[in-house]
């Protein structure tokens, strides 16, 4: 049956035809649909884990249990994870183990644009790369073979056009695969230097029969057409040239990026008069190219950063330039805000007024960085908030410690930040962090994790407490705000700055999207009274703006949250309480 797939959904399709039954990640995105998707099918369990390391762990369990596993993540998620990767590859598998990389080439949700093809070299694992959906499903299934056929875990490749483009797939039936026998080997499975040493050399020597495999493997076509150009791509940089030069080149599309085939590309090469090496990012094929003898036009014309395109190729090629319409008038950018209602707004503002030094995260209220709210220094890493506050005052002192604080999402916090939070109370730190709980995984698109009660699959579950959490690992002083309440949560985060030793403030209010929270009626403006001081508008909600020189509110956005009331010195705004 052929049916219309996102990329992810293509490869969640082709994790459940290929029996793989086990499926351990964190959400991502570009990556997280696929096991959004998994979980639709009964016959894979399928888990959130607190971060990437724990689900690469588990799928490597998994693997060596028996039975056929798979993680996902974008491409920072890797970061996390590359710990266990490394040393899975030396231990190898048992049954086969997929590892889905999602890169993220032109940062449309990222903080950096790193190429995870250097992990698969650097592991010295196989990578395939799909350039549509039919590809996703396809090398998938394919993954799990070579998996098992070399005893290594595969990297699949992703990116945010593959991820997020539609195309069709042909599906097929599940493979029931047995539970493999699991057999103690412990020079296999125990990575002890003495057992590593040897596995080390099985590692080199697979690498070498995977070269072989890809000068043969039908995962790298050559499509002959005019041989006056030829190109040499992967993945989404295929599909546009493709597009751009049609019938009038021949193409190399390989499928395994690692290990490259050395005699396939040299002997396309030899049969094309001028050889184009087309790639995002970093110059992978290109260098292994100029290694193997073969001199192609690649990153000298092709730029190193950002996301490619039918119309960057076709500029770059032949110097084409669409025609596109502009407007005389000065329209402004529309940049991502925090949502009408978002509980991280009021935080934010008064984190402004304070003006304090604040150690950022990941999340959506990385958004709180960007103007009026303006209330974020730094960002680096998911936990890179708490640590890297801990190290701030260590090297600034106690003047500083009463001047900064550090925020961090809830399913952030279990990602990464407890460990720094550890850290500043097992080193006698006094930093204040502060912990935004809006009861679930809000960036990537709702997401359970361990501190919403709830699974992947919406069964009620143990739930951590964020308070005894906090104070187990030593902090004690604990206390929960309502960010809708400016006041309190002034007065807390004050209160907290003060005291010289660490603590913890919990923001805590769910976020305004969930389809359980019963919002208040949309708040108006008494126009008599508004004297157009804009005010309100340095909350930066979308649903606040300037009409005729009064403030106006869009009813289909507001959720009565208050927040623009209680800044208004001229009580032009009443709230429901003020008309009763």
């Amino acid at each position: 049956m052929k049916e219309l797939l996102l990329g992810n959904e293509a490869v969640a399709r082709g994790l459940y035809e290929a029996g793989c039954g086990v499926v351990s990640s964190y959400p991502g995105t570009p990556s997280t649909e696929i096991t959004e998707a998994a979980a639709k099918y009964p016959e894979i369990y399928a888990e959130w884990a607190p971060n990437e390391k724990v689900a690469m762990e588990v799928a490597i369990g998994s693997a060596i249990g028996g039975k056929r596993s798979f993680c996902g993540m974008k491409h920072v998620g890797l970061n996390v994870a590359a710990d266990p990767l490394f040393t899975a590859s030396y231990a190898g598998v048992n049954a086969g183990m997929v590892i889905a990389v999602a890169d993220d080439p032109g940062m449309h949700s990222s903080q950096n644009e790193q190429d995870s093809r250097h992990y698969a070299i650097a592991a010295k694992v196989p990578m395939l790369e799909p350039a549509d959906s039919a590809d996703a499903l396809a090398y998938t299934k394919a993954a799990y073979e070579i998996s098992e056929q070399f005893d290594t875990p595969v990297i699949l490749r992703m990116s945010t056009r593959i991820s997020h483009s539609q195309s069709l797939v042909e599906t097929g039936d599940r493979q029931e695969l047995p539970l493999k026998e699991y057999q103690k080997d412990p020079a296999k499975y125990v990575m002890m230097p003495a057992f590593a040493k040897a596995k080390h050399v099985v590692v080199e020597e697979r690498t070498a029969k995977l070269r072989e495999f890809a000068e043969t493997t039908p995962l790298n076509q050559v499509f002959w057409n005019d041989t006056k150009i030829g190109v040499i791509a992967a993945g989404s940089t295929y599909q546009y040239a493709r597009e751009v030069l049609g019938d009038s080149a021949s193409y190399l599309k390989l499928g395994l990026v690692n290990p490259l085939p050395v005699k396939l590309i040299q002997d396309f090469a030899a049969k094309v008069d001028t050889l184009y090496i087309i790639e995002e990012l970093d110059d992978i094929i290109e260098t292994h190219c100029r290694k193997i003898g073969v001199n192609g036009i690649g990153k000298e014309l092709f730029p190193w950063v950002g996301e490619f395109s039918q119309k960057l190729i076709a500029e770059k090629l032949f110097g084409e330039k669409e025609n596109t319409f502009t407007f005389p008038e000065n329209i402004p950018g529309r940049p991502p805000v925090l949502c009408a209602g978002c509980p991280h707004r009021g935080l934010f503002f008064v984190l402004n007024q304070l003006k304090v030094m604040v150690s950022g995260d990941i999340g959506c209220y990385t958004l709180g960085a960007s103007a009026p709210l303006s209330a974020m220094d730094t960002t680096i890493c998911m936990g890179a908030s708490i640590s890297g506050l801990h190290g701030f005052n260590t090297a600034r002192g106690k003047e500083s410690a009463a001047r900064s604080v550090a925020v961090i999402g809830d399913s952030t916090f279990i990602h990464s930040g407890i460990t720094g939070l550890i850290d500043i109370a097992y080193n006698q730190g006094i930093s204040t962090v502060i912990i935004l709980d809006n009861s679930i995984t809000g960036m990537t698109g709702h997401q359970q994790n361990p501190t919403t009660g709830y699974t992947l699959k919406g069964d009620p579950t143990a739930k951590v407490s964020l308070e005894k959490l906090c104070a187990a690992v030593g902090i004690n002083r604990v206390r929960v705000v309502d960010p809708y309440d400016l006041a309190q949560t002034r007065q807390a985060i004050e209160e907290e700055l003060a005291v010289e030793e660490p603590s913890v403030v919990i923001s805590r209010r769910p976020c305004a999207l969930l389809k359980y929270v019963k919002h208040k009626a949309p708040l108006k403006i008494d126009t008599e009274k508004c004297r157009g001081c804009k005010a309100c508008l340095r909350l930066g909600c979308p649903a606040i703006s300037v009409a005729n020189g009064k403030a106006a509110i869009d009813d289909t956005l507001c959720v009565g949250c208050g927040l623009c009331a209680d800044l208004c010195r001229f009580h032009a705004i009443p709230t429901e309480e003020e008309k009763a």
